[in-house]
């Protein structure tokens, strides 16, 4: 996404935030004794009686995935399973893996941002229960394991702006959120990713709106996040996508005076070192990752899909078959190994564009019925 400046307009997207969660009741104190009784119970009983644990496991996971949270409601041996990795795993197996697109939007006059819930259909299922925590800007998104983490981001509270380390995750399983462990370095407008099964953060800004070059990761295994080796040199408004177990990062600013940045910093896990490449897009707008393919689109330039391929360092130009404005603006979303181009304009007449990179020469671009509710500001795909 384009980020601005002077430091608080430099918040991006600053729409993009949710209301407070509302608090539930806790347990009164008479209640307390036969609910551990019960926790107890649950941790010792068998998962479905009469079965061995593997067998009632794989048909829990033959479900389909709707009824996932009333699944999680009978007992806590049911939820824990399904709020484990390894549940995933064995739908995955199973070959019953839902794919589901997850669109942030807001209305046409930025109020009333809200999670929408879609399948490849485009039909909608639900929206998200609010987000814990003060109303944010400029956090961070990655998926892993079927779960959406939001990362840190920009509040303002009571007219006092500050900088997040909160780390929340929702299960999109169970449909709830929790609070996870917070960042060493709070920041907004900053890039991450996925690698390997962690999470990476790099970049950003600061808590007085100061370009950031420090990097963590976190390892959800251990709840704990850890610095890792710096960028050569501060950058802010990029983004990262994770590839063949390296991460890249690019577009935004290197500084808040100098030009925008076109190398491409890219962190080896294995060596626990950074490299660059010269060759990356600069004032990035949207991008997606399609396979092992990454598509960008470029604010001067949003009549072309810029296709990165990490095999060979190389892009790939595709023209946008779209008409009128040509600052029409677009966000992306993946469904079925299809890049969605979903219009930052209210226009009800415009169809949702669709890129299938695997079909034949010529037939590449469709249009979907497949569309948000309100004007799209991210998405995120979950399979579970």
């Amino acid at each position: 996404m384009p980020a601005f400046f002077p430091v608080k307009e430099r918040v991006q997207e600053s729409n993009m935030c949710f209301s407070n969660l509302v608090q539930q009741d806790a347990p009164t104190t008479k209640n307390k004794s036969m609910l551990i009784a019960k926790v107890s119970d649950d941790f010792h009983s068998p998962i479905l009686p009469g079965l061995p644990d593997d067998v009632s496991k794989h048909c829990l996971a033959l479900v389909p995935r709707s009824h996932f949270p009333a699944m999680g409601a009978v007992c806590k041996r049911w939820r824990s399973f399904i709020k484990s990795k390894d549940f995933i795993i064995v739908r995955k197996l199973a070959g019953v893996l839902e794919e589901w697109l997850y669109v942030l939007t807001v209305d046409a006059e930025g109020n009333g941002s809200h999670w929408d819930v879609l399948d490849c259909l485009g039909h909608k299922h639900h929206e998200l229960p609010p987000m814990p925590g003060p109303a944010k800007a400029g956090f961070g998104v990655v998926v892993l394991h079927g779960k959406l983490l939001v990362i840190a981001g920009y509040l303002v509270v009571d007219g006092t702006g500050s900088v997040s380390t909160d780390l929340y995750q929702y299960d999109s399983c169970l449909n709830s959120w929790s609070k996870l462990a917070s960042m060493n370095v709070g920041r907004y407008n900053f890039a991450c990713a996925e690698v390997n099964g962690l999470i990476y953060a790099a970049g950003g800004c600061g808590a007085d709106g100061e370009s950031l070059s420090c990097a963590e990761v976190y390892d959800p295994e251990s709840d704990k996040w850890t610095v890792i080796e710096s960028l050569k040199r501060p950058r802010w408004g990029c983004f990262a996508c994770g590839v063949e177990g390296k991460l890249y990062v690019m577009g935004g600013r290197s500084s808040f005076t100098i030009g925008n940045s076109r190398s491409v910093d890219v962190y080896s896990p294995e060596r626990h070192t950074w490299c660059q490449m010269k060759n990356g897009c600069v004032m990035v707008t949207a991008h997606a990752l399609l396979g092992k393919k990454l598509c960008c689109m470029e604010w001067k330039n949003e009549r072309k899909l810029a296709i990165f391929n990490p095999e060979d360092n190389s892009w790939k130009m595709v023209p946008v078959p779209v008409t009128g404005s040509s600052s029409i603006g677009f966000r992306f979303g993946i469904l079925d190994g299809k890049l969605l181009l979903f219009s930052l304009q209210e226009d009800p007449a415009y169809h949702t564009l669709l890129y299938d990179p695997n079909a034949a020469p010529g037939s590449e671009w469709q249009t979907s019925e497949i569309k948000p509710s309100g004007l799209c500001l991210c998405t995120v795909t979950i399979k579970a």
